[in-house]
């Protein structure tokens, strides 16, 4: 079975260490970014099997990235996890109609991101 791939994106630098190093450590091939626009380049350069994006990121919001990865790609694109401040129910709604299949709150309980995770990733 092939290493499954993660695609890790925030614009805080110690989020996206910390989320590596955690995916690392449960055997994922994981690769991070700090910008909306590197997530473009990385889905195609990487093709990750999930792409864990943050949605308040600057110049591109996580939003607009999964719009863009939905335009591209269609149902062949990552599953896609918003990992986010953004808490109010109408967040969510935002969040599942850019296409993003789960919204994670921060701060969140690494066991419970991991096991949204694994599920996506024996589904694909």
């Amino acid at each position: 079975m092939k290493e499954r791939r993660i695609l890790v994106a925030d614009d805080d630098r110690d989020a996206v260490l910390m989320l590596t190093a955690l995916l690392r450590d449960e055997g994922y091939e994981v690769r991070g970014v700090h910008r909306g626009a590197e997530v473009l380049d990385a889905v195609f350069n990487f093709a990750p099997d999930v792409v864990l994006l943050d949605i308040g990121m600057p110049q591109m919001s996580g939003y607009e990235v999964a719009r863009k990865l939905r335009e591209r790609y269609g149902s062949a694109r990552p599953a896609l996890i918003a990992v986010t401040g953004l808490t109010r129910p109408g967040d969510r709604v935002q969040a599942h109609a850019a296409g993003f299949e789960h919204h994670v709150c921060k701060p969140y309980e690494p066991r419970a991101l991991l096991q949204i995770i694994g599920e996506l990733t024996r589904a694909s």
